[in-house]
């Protein structure tokens, strides 16, 4: 009963937050220099054709019905038709979004697989020369930007060994059935290798760190020195009972990093030219697209606040410790 009133109010708080990030990114984009409406003006349209492009996206009317007007839609499921595709932002969207999970989930995938092994044998073999030298490389990745890891690699197995594609999600001119063929093709896997592998590597520090140290706490248990004293082989003792303890706190991080994750594709979209909502950010704001921008932006931020939830949620399942009040 506690955990479902638990549940309950992060859902409320979710939907609250949710709401005040709506109110803050409507007001944000009308009110900044280069708003919508300075855009229609200053075009060189003339004075009917002004109104008339005023009058069709709402521009026309008073901000609080503006706000009235967007909120309703929103609830419908309308965000507005974008200025430069000339389509609803959701059918844009969409696409975007699903182009920028796929990168996302790939990469925190080989992050956390690498970072969990990769952690618990840094503990395992802690104060070692290779510990000491694995903490350094991670916290040296760690502080390398996305973007410049991204240039190095295009640079090696791009522009001199011509290995893999400079960028885009797939070959131009290729066409594909489905969105599951092309995720599934091999053109598309060699498209994802050099930005999953940029993310990934800017992902993995943090993970490797946190295992190792909640390895290193673990092995102070009662119950490892038990399982010693039973003559249970070094290795199983770490895979089978420290490791599962450890990853506690590295799982319900993970649904964090995902939010994190997908709220900082902008730059590593950017750079490798995948078309993801981070990258149709950054075009939308150059075309003073405003409707898709501000799409973009609240399903960026809709996805970071429902990633946080279950992180909250799942820590609070596995983890009975935790306060729920």
């Amino acid at each position: 009963m506690r955990l479902s009133k638990y549940i309950l109010k992060r859902l409320v708080l979710a939907f609250l937050t949710l709401m005040i990030l709506v109110s803050i990114v409507f007001f944000m984009f009308r009110v900044i220099p280069g708003d919508p409406v300075s855009m229609f003006i200053d075009s060189g349209l003339d004075q009917e054709s002004q109104e008339l492009m005023l009058k069709l996206y709402g521009l026309d009317k008073s901000l609080p019905e503006q706000y009235f007007i967007y909120m309703k839609g929103l609830f419908q499921g309308d965000l507005g038709n974008s200025f430069t595709y000339g389509k609803p932002v959701l059918d844009v969207i969409g696409e975007r979004f699903l182009n920028t999970i796929v990168l996302t989930t790939t990469s925190l995938i080989i992050a956390y697989s690498i970072a969990i092994s990769v952690g618990s044998f840094l503990a395992w073999h802690r104060n070692s020369r290779i510990d000491i030298i694995g903490t350094i490389l991670a916290l040296v990745v760690r502080c390398a930007p996305v973007f410049w890891t991204g240039m190095i690699l295009l640079s090696i197995f791009a522009f001199n060994l011509g290995w893999l594609p400079l960028g885009g999600m797939v070959t131009s001119g290729t066409n594909f059935t489905s969105f599951f063929d092309k995720v599934f093709s091999i053109d598309f896997l060699k498209h994802l290798i050099l930005p999953a592998t940029a993310s990934a590597l800017y992902s993995m520090a943090t993970p490797t760190l946190m295992m190792r140290t909640s390895m290193l706490e673990v092995v102070k248990e009662d119950y490892i020195e038990l399982a010693y004293a039973k003559g249970i082989p070094d290795k199983k003792v770490r895979r089978k009972h420290a490791m599962r303890t450890a990853l506690l706190p590295v799982v319900t991080m993970f649904a964090v990093a995902a939010g994190l994750a997908i709220g900082g594709s902008v730059l590593t979209e950017t750079v490798f030219r995948w078309p993801g909502m981070g990258r149709e950010i950054v075009l939308a704001v150059g075309s003073r697209d405003y409707p898709m921008a501000q799409g973009a932006f609240l399903f960026i931020g809709f996805a970071t606040i429902m990633f946080n939830l279950l992180a909250d949620i799942l820590y609070a399942y596995l983890d009975p410790r935790v306060s729920l009040d």
